[in-house]
């Protein structure tokens, strides 16, 4: 741990209170009224990273507020991938973007022609079917098993009949830690994705934003460090586990088989970034890993006690076994509040959820609720979540 960042290694979310929240102007906490417990969009109710907040503040007062250049951001984001997760990266193999779906969107545009197969495996992050369409690309579905893994046999038919439509090549785009169910594929279930990609000549495209945000104990396997998936590519970011959300940027990387199609994404796009998001990341990555790790234990924490407390005072509502991120996976199918349960829960019980439906096939009857916040704040939750299905 940088010894810089040592005493950053507690709760960040621990001393942050409503009026801190409320007086900014993020869109979690702007996007309701008052008297609505936002716990949907993802970002962190946090104390920010001091490490992240020393570097902008020398960078602004030293005025190196110009255009990006050189190659730190890619050495940073490799060097935190080779301390965290053993896997060794080439930065000359990478490009900057603006955010992962941007770079998703590029390589896209890059290893497809339009009108080809992207598929999906949802319920997951809803932007990735607006990507597809924006792309104007054809979406196909393989829907996640019943256990809110990936369904091989689901996945084997939709790359098959997607290879069958394709003019040119499939895309297979992945969450990898999953969005919204929390799942960390193993690196068995990776390896199978590679063969069954190669197998019916898909691209696999990763996004990888998550990946810090492993709960104690999990390991979490980089895409391309995987058996055949040297012609993939891998999506990152620093934003999700610092909460960074408001310094842009994002490095598309690139297998060994893939450098040409990395070095074929538009110059134009590389002006997307921010360079003070470049400083932001790299402080991150180099000297914030204690704080980082603060907030794994937090959110650790508060998934246990977001489990306990349903089981307890709400149990037709129950969460996904979530591995990562700070999202909990929450199942009403059980109560009575219909298709949509985060519209039920914001109307009468004046809390915020991810509607399930944005989620895609899979997600009616769901909702998403943020736990990267103060303990005090699951329990409100849960007291609201109570209530409406109580009374319904």
């Amino acid at each position: 741990m940088p010894a810089n960042d040592v005493a950053a290694a507690t709760d960040p979310f621990a001393r942050v209170d409503d009026r801190v929240l409320r007086g900014g102007s993020g869109l979690k906490w702007h996007a309701h009224p008052d008297d609505v417990l936002p716990m949907w969009v993802a970002e962190m109710d946090a104390a920010p990273t001091p490490a992240v907040v020393a570097a902008v503040t020398g960078a602004l007062q030293a005025g190196n507020t110009g255009y990006p250049a050189g190659t730190d951001f890619a050495v940073a984001m490799a060097s935190f991938a080779h301390d965290r997760w053993g896997w060794e990266f080439q930065p000359a193999r990478t490009v900057a973007v603006a955010d992962v779906m941007t770079g998703i969107r590029e390589i896209i545009d890059v290893v497809t022609e339009p009108g080809d197969p992207v598929v999906l495996t949802p319920p997951v992050y809803g932007p990735f079917m607006d990507v597809v369409d924006l792309a104007g690309r054809t979406r196909m579905d393989a829907p996640l098993g019943d256990d809110g893994r990936l369904d091989f046999a689901t996945l084997d038919a939709a790359l098959a009949e997607a290879a069958r439509r394709a003019r040119g090549a499939t895309v297979l785009l992945l969450c990898s830690p999953h969005n919204p169910t929390g799942v960390v594929h193993t690196r068995a279930e990776l390896e199978q994705v590679a063969a069954l990609a190669n197998r019916h000549g898909a691209r696999v495209v990763v996004d990888e934003i998550h990946a810090p945000l492993t709960r104690p104990g999990v390991a979490f396997t980089p895409w391309l460090t995987v058996a055949g998936a040297d012609a993939g590519f891998s999506v990152v970011s620093a934003t999700k586990g610092w909460n960074l959300a408001a310094f842009k940027a994002a490095l598309v990387i690139g297998g060994p088989d893939a450098a040409t199609d990395v070095e074929a994404v538009p110059e134009l796009v590389t002006h997307g970034p921010s360079h003070m998001g470049m400083i932001a990341q790299v402080a991150a990555l180099d000297a914030g890993r204690g704080w980082l790790d603060g907030a794994r234990v937090a959110i650790d924490a508060n998934f246990t006690t977001l489990a306990q407390l349903l089981a307890m005072h709400v149990p037709s509502v129950t969460m996904a076994p979530a591995e990562a991120t700070y999202l909990a996976w929450l199942d009403f199918r059980a109560t009575d509040l219909g298709q949509d349960p985060a519209k039920v829960v914001l109307d009468r019980g004046r809390l915020a959820l991810s509607d399930g439906l944005f989620f895609g096939p899979g997600g009616a009857g769901h909702a998403r609720l943020n736990v990267a916040t103060a303990a005090h704040r699951i329990e409100q939750a849960v007291e609201r979540i109570a209530t409406v299905v109580a009374a319904s």
